[in-house]
């Protein structure tokens, strides 16, 4: 089940780092809670912290990418041999272009693909974004039934309104 708790701007930023460090303090992990507003809110590193494995992605998918076309490149030049007048038949010369359009493609495909899984749009059954009003923020807890008087007090005693229940017990 979901939880959604509004804050009115104005001097909900800290009402709502109050409610994230409440929620973290029962024992919520930053991958249950989300925030949402129409306004760019700034949130200390420390407070919703969720650490991105981005750049590992990209690199590994770059060099994955390299080693598979390298060795398809190779198979190919090997399995089929055509007559080069005493070159080689397999240079990095020659391929050198393709392999780093190749590299880079796989780096690209990996970063996109990992934006969306640490975005969170590849996950099944999280309900959509809320529709947040302007001057307002929204935080959606993501909880069991057994939590969810433990949440809503948190988001209760930081001041929030409008707090509303959706989505089905996990």
């Amino acid at each position: 089940m979901y939880l959604n708790g509004e804050f009115r701007f104005g001097d909900a930023r800290e009402r709502v780092l109050r409610a994230l460090q409440e929620l973290r303090e029962r024992g919520f992990a930053a991958r249950d809670v989300d925030v949402f507003s129409n306004e760019p809110l700034e949130i200390p590193r420390d407070v919703l912290e969720r650490r991105s494995h981005m750049s590992f992605a990209a690199v590994t998918g770059a060099v994955l990418f390299c080693v598979l076309i390298i060795g398809f490149v190779s198979f190919t030049q090997y399995s089929y041999p055509l007559i080069t007048g005493g070159m080689p038949l397999f240079s990095f010369w020659a391929t050198g272009v393709v392999f780093y359009e190749i590299t880079m493609l796989g780096a690209i495909l990996t970063t996109f693909c990992w934006f969306l899984k640490e975005a969170g749009l590849l996950r099944r059954g999280r309900p959509p974004a809320p529709d947040v009003e302007p001057g307002m923020i929204c935080i959606r807890v993501r909880c069991r039934i057994e939590q969810s008087v433990a949440a809503q007090k948190s988001l209760e005693a930081a001041g929030a309104t409008n707090i509303q229940s959706s989505g089905d017990a996990r």
